[in-house]
């Protein structure tokens, strides 16, 4: 990591730093939201938390667009060690599913795949300016993830341990 690309914004945008891990870093991003998961009450991806936890988890968000566009301006467009987006994708694509280990653990698998093939429209919503851009294609990779599970939770839900 070079002291020179650290600051507020690159250090919240790397989630914490993880993000300048030498290899794979939306990978290590994404695996440290599932590691967050696992810690994450149950109660706050579904019923009655739901209220409180999705606009808190909106307003994340929203901060991730903004300190991912102030941190393009250290580590350059889209860069890949902005990791903090990969949390708020994974977070899209276990919200509102029952939290166990096996539903986060797929999510997390799925999702990487969402956000490395990048179907469309995936691809094109990093066109978006600023920050935007950067978080976007997460969200949709997210969503992606997160129908597939809803599938496969409704054709077999035992293969999630349910």
């Amino acid at each position: 990591m070079q002291a020179k690309k650290l600051n507020l914004n690159t250090f919240l945008a790397t989630f914490f730093g993880i993000g300048f891990m030498p290899k794979m870093p939306g990978t290590w991003g994404s695996l440290a939201a599932y590691g967050l998961y696992l810690l994450l009450p149950a109660a706050w991806f579904m019923g009655s938390n739901l209220p409180f936890s999705l606009p808190l988890f909106l307003l994340f968000c929203l901060f991730a667009v903004f300190v991912s566009g102030k941190a393009e301006a250290t580590l350059g467009h889209d860069s890949g060690h902005i990791v903090i987006d990969e949390v708020c994708g994974y977070f899209v694509s276990v919200m509102w599913l029952p939290h166990n280990w096996l539903i986060g653990l797929y999510g997390f698998i799925l999702f990487r795949v969402f956000d490395i093939a990048k179907p469309f429209p995936i691809n094109r919503s990093q066109r978006l300016p600023r920050g935007w851009g950067v978080v976007a294609d997460d969200i949709l990779a997210g969503i992606y993830a997160s129908v597939l599970l809803l599938i496969l939770l409704k054709i077999y839900p035992k293969f999630f341990g349910l």
